[in-house]
């Protein structure tokens, strides 16, 4: 058995990790733009990566290094780094041999980015901000703001996991992402650290599990990015593992933050979480679920507080599952709209639908009626603050 608590630090949470945010000016004076993520001891590194084919200079310089061991991840926000060619790796060589440099207990160093795409590096602001690093700092909170793009609030977790024989290990996170998020392993970056002592496969196998339902199950707007990032960093030195503990604690951080990106996509007022069972399996649950999540018609009814359900049922059957509507039933919430064929929406219906559209965070349910298949999506509403946001980005 063992007891899971909350515990306070983010990706500093873990023993022997440290972190911070600092500005070097690559944002507005005085918001922090800089971060990073550092072990005293090396890690066991585990990955998922975006699967967009333009895949930015980050991740294919990290996917050169091969099989190793690490200790720092430097990010950077405001510079995606992505559709830079050779030169853009060749940046983040120049800048991480620099970071070497200054500090010697760096050992496989490497960066992530996040911001506009199409533009090379700043790397003479980036390795002069540097200078600025102290490596014994733990600030999990201005890690976690320094990394933040259109996000309106930072994404942070953490928490300890006490096993019965006394031993315990922690596991720390922080994300960004409130547009640009579809996750297909938005934009997203997220960074876990854990001081239990779990082996690369394990770690790997738990991780790429866990990714399947938290961010690959969340969308804002259906894009994908070029930069999406998580990755787990293990030093061992609690020397304690659980691996169903580990993979329960792993998954509640992932969900969350998952969540969290929702909650904040760009210009969001609901969060709405999209379950499907009743699929003749999993897949097409899935398919259905993501439909309804990436679906235009159904985000811009949620906008309006407009319990149109006949956006829910068109969207299902565009989805290409197996489906009918003499099978078919849709909840708002509690509340059912259209049951195996039967009309329930009327005047009296059409309020209480109503109730639960203006709640900042509901559920809608669409049984498929035919066997055991389930899956649950999570997505927002899209308005006119979203167009405002994305339509001058790079200014």
């Amino acid at each position: 058995m063992y007891k899971i608590v909350p515990v306070e630090g983010g990706v500093c949470a873990a023993e022997g990790f440290f972190a911070d945010g600092i500005h070097i000016g690559l944002k507005k004076e005085g918001v922090k733009d800089l971060a990073f993520v550092y072990s005293n001891t090396l890690c066991t590194i585990a990955s998922v990566f975006t699967t967009n084919k333009m895949t930015a200079a980050p991740i294919r310089h990290f996917r050169a290094k091969g099989e190793f061991k690490g200790n720092f991840v430097l990010i950077n926000s405001k510079n995606a780094n992505a559709m830079t060619g050779q030169a853009g790796i060749d940046d983040i060589d120049e800048v991480l041999q620099s970071v070497c440099s200054m500090f010697p207990s760096i050992v496989h160093p490497v960066m992530s980015s996040t911001g506009v795409i199409g533009v090379r590096l700043p790397k003479a602001k980036i390795i002069e901000g540097a200078k600025q690093i102290d490596l014994g700092k733990r600030d999990g909170v201005a890690a976690s703001e320094a990394i933040m793009t259109t996000d309106t609030f930072a994404k942070r977790i953490a928490f300890e996991v006490q096993l019965d024989d006394g031993k315990s290990f922690r596991i720390g996170a922080m994300a960004k992402g409130a547009g640009m998020i579809n996750p297909a392993m938005a934009t997203m970056l997220c960074f876990i650290t854990t001081d239990a002592a779990v082996g690369k496969a394990a770690m790997q196998d738990i991780l790429d599990e866990c990714v399947h339902t938290t961010f690959n199950a969340a969308s804002v707007d259906g894009d994908t990015s070029t930069n999406d990032t998580v990755l787990v960093m293990a030093n061992g030195k609690s020397g304690a593992f659980h691996p169903k503990a580990f993979k329960e604690v792993l998954e509640n951080i992932m969900l969350f933050l998952a969540k969290e990106m929702v909650r904040d996509g760009e210009g969001a007022t609901k969060l709405v979480t999209y379950k499907v069972t009743g699929a003749v399996n999993a897949k097409e649950a899935e398919i259905a679920a993501k439909a309804l999540s990436n679906s235009l018609l159904v985000k811009t009814a949620l906008f309006g507080q407009d319990p149109n359900w006949g956006r829910i049922a068109s969207t299902v059957g565009a989805s290409g599952i197996m489906c009918d509507e003499a099978f078919l039933s849709i909840w708002f919430d509690d509340v059912c709209v259209y049951k195996k064929g039967t009309l329930l929406f009327d005047e009296k219906l059409e309020p209480l639908a109503a109730a639960v559209m203006q709640k900042s965070a509901f559920t809608i349910h669409c049984d498929i009626g035919l066997q055991d298949g389930e899956f649950t999506a999570y997505g927002c509403d899209l308005g006119h603050e979203y167009v405002k946001i994305n339509a001058d980005y790079r200014t």
